[in-house]
């Protein structure tokens, strides 16, 4: 499914979690990250913004160039590409992946889902950072944590949950989802 239709709302899902902005703030290092299905650059911007060198994956080309526009007019290290997030392979040029709201684990897509997350920690390099945010309902998280544990446990970082609120601003309409953020090494 292509977001362009969509992303012709600006900031269609709001501002970036603020335990996920407030982990990069605080993280002693910068570095190279991936935002994996970046969508119009919720995350990626605030992160460049931070000093890290970020890269956007997305299928979106209006997202990618919403995002692309802010980070030329704010001169941001962030570079943008509209691309299949499962087909991507570059994963060793990174220190962090990030997969924001990306998995949803229903039945037709937990293979794929699930094969993503196993394929990344296997191509990341020693120290790289994997940092999921799921929505914690049901057994998402228990899947989650399968996925990323397939090999060996990796260490947890963090393992922080969260509510998050989105309000429509052209209806009011606001609902509030309990989320979960787990920072993963390799």
């Amino acid at each position: 499914m292509s977001y362009d239709i969509h992303y012709k709302t600006e900031n269609l899902f709001g501002e970036p979690y603020p335990e996920l902005i407030d982990f990069f703030a605080n993280y002693p290092t910068r570095g190279k990250v991936l935002d994996m299905g970046c969508g119009q650059g919720r995350d990626a911007i605030p992160i460049a913004r931070l000093g890290y060198e970020v890269m956007g994956i997305d299928n979106s080309k209006v997202g990618i160039e919403q995002m692309l526009q802010v980070a030329e007019k704010e001169g941001l290290n962030l570079k943008g590409k509209v691309s299949d997030i499962h087909k991507f392979s570059k994963y060793q040029d990174f220190d962090f992946v990030l997969f924001d709201s990306m998995f949803h684990f229903q039945k037709k897509d937990k293979e794929k889902e699930t094969g993503l997350i196993k394929s990344t920690i296997k191509t990341v390099k020693p120290g790289c950072l994997i940092i999921p945010c799921i929505q914690d309902t049901g057994n998402k998280v228990k899947i989650l944590n399968e996925a990323i544990d397939f090999e060996n446990k990796l260490e947890r970082l963090t393992n922080i949950k969260f509510n998050y609120t989105w309000e429509d601003k052209e209806t009011g309409h606001e609902s509030t989802t309990r989320y979960r953020m787990i920072v993963a090494r390799k």
